[in-house]
């Protein structure tokens, strides 16, 4: 979507996890294949855990699900003056976490992807309006 509205030299966008689990591993291949058919390759993503740091890099820090958005306001640095908060607060879902698909039926991997979609855009449309203005 960034790449779509020509902003690859304003926004960065970058994924991390709240936990030490998968650190360098791929995404689970059911989410690269769902993510495929919608020409989103994630071949190359791996794993990496949110750090400090993070908020010094990015005005928008979203979390999926409110047990990682309470592990992110606990490494939050006091004066961060971005953007932390649930990705779906963004888009126009009545659903506010994202489901995690691993142990659900196919289809949740495309609804998953959907929420996500919808709450890109709101968040792409926000940030052009702060571009504009700013």
């Amino acid at each position: 979507m960034v790449s779509d509205a020509g902003l690859n030299d304003c926004i960065k966008v970058d994924s991390a996890g709240t936990a030490d689990w998968h650190p360098g591993r791929a995404p689970d291949p059911r989410t690269c294949s769902h993510a495929l058919k919608r020409n989103y390759d994630l071949s190359d993503l791996r794993a990496r855990q949110a750090v400090i740091e993070d908020f010094a890099r990015f005005d928008y820090i979203l979390a999926m699900d409110s047990e990682n958005l309470a592990n992110l306001q606990s490494i939050a640095p006091s004066d961060y003056a971005g953007y932390l908060g649930l990705m779906l607060d963004l888009g126009e879902s009545s659903d506010t976490e994202v489901p995690d698909p691993y142990y659900e039926a196919e289809q949740c991997f495309e609804r998953v992807l959907d929420l996500l979609e919808d709450a890109s855009q709101a968040l792409l449309t926000r940030i052009k309006t702060q571009l504009l203005e700013g």
